[in-house]
């Protein structure tokens, strides 16, 4: 279980950067360009959370992937808070729900392993 959330952290935190890389630069092309583009795009309404989401929470699933082999209940608690400020910030859609749901698996299996993975 731990090598599973080891796997699932670190390709979750790596969509989970594709995403933030996304939002992040959603943001701040509206703050550049917002008026010169019309109605194209428009502002979220709250881009400091999006900005500062895209920063921490694949941080947090790479580091809870990085760490569920030796220290599970900590690798746990770091993945699930990353699904969680993903689903809160970006929302669940068509390229939120791979990275959630495989933050949150991990999370959940590096909860759930008791013993050290048999090598």
């Amino acid at each position: 279980m731990r090598n599973a959330a080891l796997i699932l952290g670190i390709i979750g935190g790596l969509w989970g950067m594709l995403v933030g890389f996304f939002s992040y630069g959603y943001t701040v092309f509206v703050d550049m360009f917002g008026n010169d583009v019309g109605d194209l795009a428009h502002q979220v309404d709250n881009p400091q959370l999006i900005r500062v989401v895209s920063l921490i929470a694949p941080i947090l699933a790479i580091a809870g992937g990085a760490m569920a082999r030796s220290q599970n209940i900590a690798a746990g608690v770091l993945l699930i808070a990353s699904a969680a400020g993903m689903y809160y910030a970006f929302g669940y859609g068509v390229f939120t729900m791979f990275p959630i749901a495989m933050c949150g698996i991990g999370g959940l299996f590096a909860l759930m392993a008791i013993r050290p993975d048999p090598h």
